[in-house]
């Protein structure tokens, strides 16, 4: 492609810059149990009310034992028994050790716990066998965490990784960001819904079905308004539907340069277009501005510029207005590829790649093969991104190539 013809493109680094800084968090609150909590964001720094552990306990099983009081060789008679849940009840007495679990309060007097395969039971009480430092295998009250102390900003993502530990802490309910509502539909008098039957020259609308499929993992509350015929007054009186009960909006085609494309058009009329066309490939038709009360995001119609323009864009959107502020992008990365790849200078270009190690354990990445912006199911047979830059043109194999991990929202595992 010749530059010419990309000088009014705008950059995907300006698309994102334009679409944050132009975007707010939601400010609306709700609280809810903790245990429906998973994939929501919280809004407030969380503080510990408690300390982790509770209590001293023991990290091992074995003997407990007063540092001072042993003289490195004179067996120390049992005084008693310590177990998680039936801790040990009064003071260790000079010169004894204590039975203990792991888990199992520390009793008071006891401040090193001996692992009992370094112990030898005799008559007389417990020798030891190996040598060990004061305060061994012995977890402190709020080692962990302290009471007081935060635990996890506003902002955070709330997954496998958090819930357990909130749980730990005795907390029940929690203080989240309402989920996003995002009303969806398609444009197109070709679209036809799946399960229906195609009749001549209509093909399946598969991009509202992805898209909403990557907004539930987003854990948003999705508004599905179907297909919209390519006609200026129902698509009008759809965005006026759709603005007023959505937080964003999300279509799929219209938004490129034919005759029956009135998106633009429509936006310009109710709203507001931030920017229109990317200077990426797939996706150049992309939309994003403002309606009277809710964002806008227009996918181009084909499905793998739909799917890619939304992983790319539409998801940092989502996390900003989720208030998700630890959202990162995936991270990028050099390797081989092991395949040519076939480029035109002039946009960024993300084609599908299959990453994997040669027999040597090097990474190595290959095309899935013809990179068509109608060809979906090279999502399924890809797991990563290869990301070619604006300026370059065809890519031999052997040369060294940006990749960029797929993260959930695409995994096929």
């Amino acid at each position: 492609m010749n530059q010419n013809h990309t000088n009014d493109l705008i950059s995907l680094e300006l698309a994102l810059e334009k679409l944050l800084s132009q975007t707010q968090i939601m400010t609306q609150t709700e609280i809810i149990p903790l245990t429906d909590s998973a994939q929501r964001v919280i809004a407030a720094d969380l503080i510990s009310p408690i300390n982790v552990p509770p209590f001293d306990n023991s990290a091992m099983d074995g003997y407990g034992l007063n540092f001072a009081h042993w003289d490195g060789k004179t067996p120390m008679p049992v005084a008693g028994k310590s177990f998680a849940g039936s801790p040990m009840q009064g003071k260790i007495t000079a010169g004894s050790c204590v039975r203990i679990m792991t888990g199992a309060p520390i009793p008071e007097g006891v401040d090193t716990v001996v692992m009992q395969e370094s112990t030898k039971q005799t008559e007389q009480g417990i020798i030891f066998t190996e040598s060990f430092k004061k305060g061994s295998n012995v977890r402190k009250a709020g080692e962990d965490i302290s009471q007081g102390s935060p635990v996890f900003p506003a902002g955070t993502l709330l997954s496998t990784a958090q819930l357990p530990l909130i749980a730990s802490l005795g907390i029940s309910d929690i203080t989240v960001y309402r989920r996003l509502k995002v009303a969806v539909f398609s444009t197109g008098d070709e679209l036809q819904a799946v399960g229906q039957p195609l009749a001549d020259g209509q093909i399946y609308d598969t991009n509202r079905f992805a898209v909403s499929l990557m907004l539930e993992k987003l854990n948003c509350e999705v508004l599905d308004f179907g297909v919209i015929p390519d006609s200026p007054e129902k698509l009008k009186q759809t965005f006026i539907e759709a603005d007023s009960q959505a937080d964003l909006v999300i279509s799929s085609g219209g938004v490129s340069v034919g005759e029956a494309d009135y998106t633009k058009q429509i936006l310009d009329e109710l709203g507001q277009i931030g920017f229109w066309k990317l200077a990426i490939k797939p996706g150049k038709p992309f939309a994003f501005g403002k309606l009277s009360s809710a964002w806008f995001c227009g996918l181009p119609g084909n499905p793998v510029s739909a799917a890619l323009t939304f992983y790319q864009l539409v998801q940092p959107l989502i996390a900003r207005l989720n208030g998700h502020s630890q959202w990162r992008a995936p991270i990028r990365f050099k390797v081989p590829t092991i395949t040519p790849l076939k480029k035109s200078i002039g946009r960024l270009d993300f084609q599908r790649g299959v990453l994997s190690t040669n027999e040597q354990g090097q990474l190595q990445v290959a095309t899935t093969g013809h990179q068509g912006s109608h060809i979906f199911s090279s999502f399924s047979q890809a797991n990563c991104f290869i990301v070619l830059e604006r300026e370059r043109g065809h890519v031999a194999g052997g040369e060294m190539v940006e990749v960029e991990m797929f993260n959930y929202l695409l995994k096929s595992e």
